[in-house]
Order: C-alpha cells, then sequence, then structure tokens
C-alpha cells in the first residue's frame, strides 16, 4: 500500500452502541467518533440511536473527501495570506533597527493589502511604491526597501514577483572635512553610544561605517585589542588588512563574546542602513552641523590627518585599505589637500 493510500472509512459500531468510523492513511490506522480533525461540528453519537449509522456514513465521507483535497493530509494548508504572514513575522524578527523594522512593516502592510485585494503580488504593484518618489533619494530608499521583502520573499517560495526597476543616479555625495572633530564626536557620544563608537572608528582607524565597521565582531579585534584583522570578504578591496587601534578607541572598548557583534552584542549585525538612520537622528536634533557632513566625513578627515602627519600617500593608501594609489590621490584632491607646493612647481 502507497505511502499517502487511504482506505475509504468504515462504519463501526462499539458494544456500548457508540459509532465511529476506521481508515487507514499512509500506513496508520485511524479512528474517529467526531468530526473535530477535519473542522466539522459532526457528532454522530450525539444522535438518537436509530440517527447514528446514517450521521456515522456522512461524517465518513466527509473526512473522506477533506483528506483528499487536502492532499492525504489532515493538515490544512496555510491560505496566502496566513502563509505571508507567518513569513513576514519571521523577518521582522530579525534584529533590526527600530526605524527600520517600522519602515518594513509599512511596506509589508501594503503588500498585503494588495495580496488580500488582488490574491497576488505583482512585479507592477512593487514597482509602483518606489515610482510614487520624484525624489531620487527617496525612490532608491523606498525601491531597496520593497526588494528586501520581495527578495525574502521569494527565497522562502512564496509566489511573487520580483521588481526590475533600477536604481535612479544620485547627486554625489561631498562628504566634508570635519573642523573640530573632537567636539563633534563629544555630542554624539551624549547622543547615541553605537553612532559615537562607529565614528571612533571611522576617524581613527579609516575603516568604512556601513560594511566594515557594521559587520565587526569581537573576534576581528586581537587580544589586547591594539589590531583590528579584516578578512577580505568583509573588505571593499576584497583583501586582508591588519589596522591598528589608536589607545583612545581602546579605552571605550569592552571585549564581549568572541561571536557576536560588537554593536548588536548577538551573532546577527544590523542591517545595512542602521548607521545612516541614527546618524538622520543625530542631524535633526544638531541642524548645526553641516548638510554634507556624513559619518564618512570622520574618514575623509582622519585621512587628511594621516597624510599631514606623514606626508605619505603609500601609508594613507594602506591605512584607507585602497586596492591603487591612484583611489588615494583622488582621495586627496577631493578634500583639497594640496598634493603639490608651491616649490614643486616649475620655475622660470
Amino acid at each position: 500500500m502507497p505511502n499517502n493510500s487511504l482506505s475509504y472509512p468504515k462504519v463501526c459500531k462499539r458494544k456500548d452502541g457508540k459509532y465511529y468510523i476506521d481508515f487507514k492513511l499512509s500506513n496508520k490506522r485511524y479512528r474517529l467518533f467526531s468530526g473535530r480533525l477535519i473542522g466539522s461540528s459532526l457528532y454522530p453519537n450525539s444522535y438518537p440511536a436509530k440517527q447514528r449509522y446514517s450521521v456515522t456514513s456522512t461524517l465518513a465521507k466527509q473526512v473522506y473527501e477533506f483528506i483528499v483535497s487536502n492532499n492525504y493530509s489532515f493538515t490544512k494548508p496555510l491560505s496566502s495570506v496566513e502563509h505571508y504572514d507567518s513569513l513576514i513575522q519571521d523577518k521582522l524578527a530579525e534584529p533590526l533597527s527600530k526605524n527600520y523594522r517600522k519602515t518594513l512593516m509599512y511596506l509589508s502592510g501594503l503588500l498585503r493589502d494588495q495580496l488580500i485585494k488582488k490574491g497576488s503580488i505583482t512585479a507592477s504593484f512593487l514597482d509602483s511604491l518606489p515610482l510614487r518618489y520624484n525624489n531620487n533619494t527617496s525612490y532608491n530608499t523606498t525601491r531597496r526597501h520593497v526588494n528586501v521583502l520581495a527578495n525574502y520573499l521569494h527565497s522562502k517560495d512564496f509566489p511573487i514577483e520580483l521588481s526590475k526597476l533600477k536604481t535612479r543616479k544620485q547627486d554625489e555625495v561631498l562628504h566634508s572635512p570635519i573642523s573640530n572633530v573632537k567636539e563633534l564626536l563629544l555630542r554624539i557620544k551624549d547622543f547615541n553610544k553605537n553612532l559615537y563608537l562607529c565614528c571612533l572608528l571611522t576617524y581613527g582607524c579609516l575603516l568604512r561605517p556601513h560594511q566594515e565597521i557594521r559587520l565587526l565582531k569581537w573576534e576581528d579585534f586581537s587580544d589586547d585589542l591594539s589590531h583590528i584583522n579584516l578578512t577580505g570578504s568583509k573588505v571593499k578591496s576584497k583583501r586582508n588588512r591588519i589596522v591598528p587601534v589608536p589607545s583612545y578607541i581602546r579605552e571605550v572598548l569592552i571585549k564581549r563574546d568572541s561571536n557576536c557583534n560588537v554593536f548588536s552584542n548577538s551573532i546577527e549585525p544590523y542591517n545595512k542602513g542602521y548607521f545612516s538612520l541614527i546618524w538622520r537622528r543625530f542631524k535633526r536634533l544638531n541642524p548645526d552641523v553641516g548638510a554634507s557632513v556624513t559619518i564618512y566625513s570622520f574618514r575623509h578627515t582622519g585621512a587628511i590627518e594621516i597624510f599631514k602627519r606623514t606626508g605619505s600617500i603609500t601609508k594613507l593608501q594602506k591605512a584607507m585599505g585602497h586596492s591603487s594609489i591612484n583611489v588615494s590621490l583622488t582621495y586627496l584632491r577631493g578634500l583639497e589637500v594640496p598634493e603639490l607646493n608651491e616649490e614643486d612647481m616649475p620655475m622660470i
């Protein structure tokens, strides 16, 4: 008998006069006195004795039809909305920042409404969400968040079409150097400890905030916290780097479980937009911080300091993890640090 085989339920009677149905499903024997397993309120033995056989026969028919229509199982499959809700609940249970979770909750609500109204979530609907915005930054941000949800659902075999919208080119952001790093860091320290440590590492170690710093685990630090060992998978250049940690950064580090992320204190890091969100909140409360000052401004300011102190473009290249010295030269031009002095220029 095949594993998913089903015998038609037999109507049986016990010595005490109670009726039940008897059948086998997937080589397992069942005796049912009611329709509870299939969500039916039918209970033959609540009827007068003369009607019980007939009602039990009806129960047998109901159970048989339910099992056959339910892919030979008593487990009722989730509806598309129930399946969607279950997956979104798992996604939102991940370690996300408060604002990012709020954004995903809002967008997932729009997708859910569409699923209920239309029975599916199409690519054209996904496209309509970022296309509401003329501003390229808002468009790209919404597109990225929508794709996070859509790709996650698709990876879990949920039937959803994927968007093919491309990113829009945004105006180049100028990361202005910071005139008073110490003063700005103190203000950030009072605002948010994670952002403070991020900016410290961006300035003092010249690490990239949204990838290299965000993904840091305590195991990346040496035992005495004097160095950070970055593997190629975490570095933009894909090359391993060993970065010295200045003493003023070591003083604020409290080493924890080696497998834990430095900022989330769990195995999983925060999402890619974590530091950007906190930085925007800080800027809103501190409008005097220039519009062109970003988290990357700490890295650029640190680069200027290294070049001023060493005069070595090679050391700067190594500190910044650039694969080519030409990238570092471009960096200096953008930061308005002169590569040539007057005495280097041609004379008459």
